[in-house]
């Protein structure tokens, strides 16, 4: 009961500048709270998780909830039921407090002209959070809450996490159900835990794992007991280093490329095998996930596209409309690209146990998401989705901070469904390092939020303006000046990325 009274009155007083939250239940979770207080009094404890509270990013059904999405589009969406992760935390004694804030329908971001403002980094007011699980990252950096749920397609837990300096896990693809959770890309799409710590995640991980008849691509796979494996040591393992992801093809400043090496060292001290790994170049990843995830996610919302298009957001429609610019012969190539990469990590992984290398950060300002975030987000990779694509676990983790006092992070990936191991190597980790006794300095005073200026897309050329305006009429939009000079923009980009990957 305190605990969850402590979170509340943390919420009450910092969420107002933060932005974490769109949805605070507190007497819901006071009564729930002094029910488990009840249960434990009397003998019944339902584990680690009774009385903890907890929140999810606003794409996870809760029963006699909006489940928005922070989408005007979907202001009015009610849900029936809990999502089955939700489900088993409730199950496990876990006490709900409220819904957290996203990116539009995990799509595109930061945006200013959404039902709520973006969620705002504890560590400096004026940087971005990551996206998409953006109000999961910053409510766990700030102690509003200790753990939350996040989804992840192309590092949108371990994003936030990394840039937030809390721990993120991306579980193997099918590990946990997606059975109440807003569709995004329904072959990438993945739910995941943040919390403060790795065996934080790990005892939530533990609750919400496992089949589910509410969805059939939910693994029928045993789930283990992630902590009975963990030791101070990390005596006989192998830990292979993907160097290339942060020195070649998305090189890291000096501070970040530092902690990194300052990160093996310490896994090194703890007795692991150290050797230096090669993989497939991040944008070979990206481009397949470009082309699978943007006509899917095009695809999961066309209907209200057609329906309700001025409902969305600028970003959304910037990162969503170009989907449909890929057919299905680009969908074969990329399918078949997936199964190489995929299988390159998979002989990567036959040499060593784990996987380490960057992850995105540290987090940049608000202003400088400026006119061509999305372009960049059409056109520049992450460090995070070669995990996604391949559907591999992965965990984003803190591995210090820089002279300005923001994060950074490093990731942990392992074999398809060996969550234990990627838990164990990052708790031995944690706990050898000792960055989880740094928490942000939060401030009352709210902090002038310094906007990124819209997008600014210029004159298309003739020939461009009348294929998109053709492409997009053929799915049944109408679309307006500002849809085509959108899709026109993102045009190149997206067709280089299909160009790119028939050469995978």
């Amino acid at each position: 009961m305190d605990l969850v009274d402590e979170c509340l009155r943390s919420i009450e007083h910092h969420d107002p500048v933060l932005h974490a939250f769109n949805l605070v239940l507190p007497d819901a979770a006071r009564a729930a709270a002094r029910a488990a207080q009840a249960e434990l009094r009397a003998g019944h404890d339902r584990g680690p998780l009774h009385g903890i509270p907890f929140g999810v990013k606003d794409v996870y059904d809760v029963a006699g909830l909006p489940t928005t999405g922070y989408s005007r589009a979907f202001l009015d969406r009610k849900a029936t039921g809990h999502a089955t992760a939700v489900a088993r935390l409730v199950d496990a004694g876990a006490v709900f407090v409220g819904k957290l804030a996203t990116h539009e329908l995990a799509n595109g971001g930061p945006s200013f002209d959404l039902p709520w403002p973006p969620a705002r980094n504890p560590w400096d007011l004026e940087r971005v959070t990551g996206g998409s699980s953006t109000g999961a990252g910053a409510a766990v950096a700030a102690g509003l809450l200790p753990a939350a749920l996040g989804t992840d397609t192309g590092g949108s837990v371990r994003i936030p996490a990394s840039l937030c300096g809390v721990t993120g896990l991306k579980p193997t693809s099918g590990r946990v159900s997606r059975a109440g959770v807003l569709a995004h890309s329904h072959s990438i799409d993945h739910c995941g835990p943040l919390a403060w710590t790795v065996e934080d995640c790990a005892i939530l991980l533990q609750a919400f794992a496992g089949a589910d008849p509410r969805d059939p691509a939910a693994s029928v796979e045993p789930v283990p007991d992630y902590r009975a494996g963990f030791t101070p040591h990390l005596r006989g393992l192998r830990i292979g280093i993907v160097r290339r992801f942060w020195e070649t093809d998305l090189p890291a400043d000096a501070e970040t490329a530092g902690a990194l090496e300052q990160a093996i060292g310490v896994l090194r001290s703890l007795g692991a095998g150290v050797e230096t790994v090669d993989l497939p170049p991040l944008q070979q990843y990206y481009d397949v996930k470009t082309v699978i995830a943007k006509r899917e996610v095009f695809d999961t919302y066309r209907a209200f596209l057609v329906e309700r298009l001025d409902r969305f957001g600028a970003d959304f429609l910037g990162m969503t409309l170009g989907g449909c610019l890929y057919g299905e012969d680009d969908l074969h190539h990329a399918r078949a690209a997936r199964r190489r990469l995929a299988a390159a990590m998979d002989d990567a992984l036959q040499r060593c146990d784990v996987l380490m290398t960057a992850a995105s950060g540290p987090a940049g300002r608000f202003e400088d998401a400026g006119p061509a975030r999305v372009i960049d987000h059409w056109s520049r990779p992450n460090r995070e989705t070669p995990f996604s694509v391949t559907g591999c676990p992965a965990l984003a983790l803190c591995i210090g901070f820089n002279r300005g006092g923001l994060p950074l992070g490093m990731q942990l990936a392992g074999r398809r469904f060996d969550e234990a191991t990627v838990l164990r190597t990052g708790h031995a980790y944690e706990r050898a390092a000792g960055w989880r006794s740094r928490r942000p300095m939060l401030i009352d005073a709210p902090a002038r939020l310094r906007a990124p200026a819209p997008a600014a897309y210029p004159e298309p050329e003739a020939v461009s303006l009348a294929r998109a305006d053709e492409t997009l009429r053929a799915f049944d939009l109408q679309p307006g000046d500002a849809h085509l000079r959108q899709l026109c923009a993102v045009l190149p980009h997206a067709l280089e990325a299909a160009r790119r990957v028939r050469m995978i």
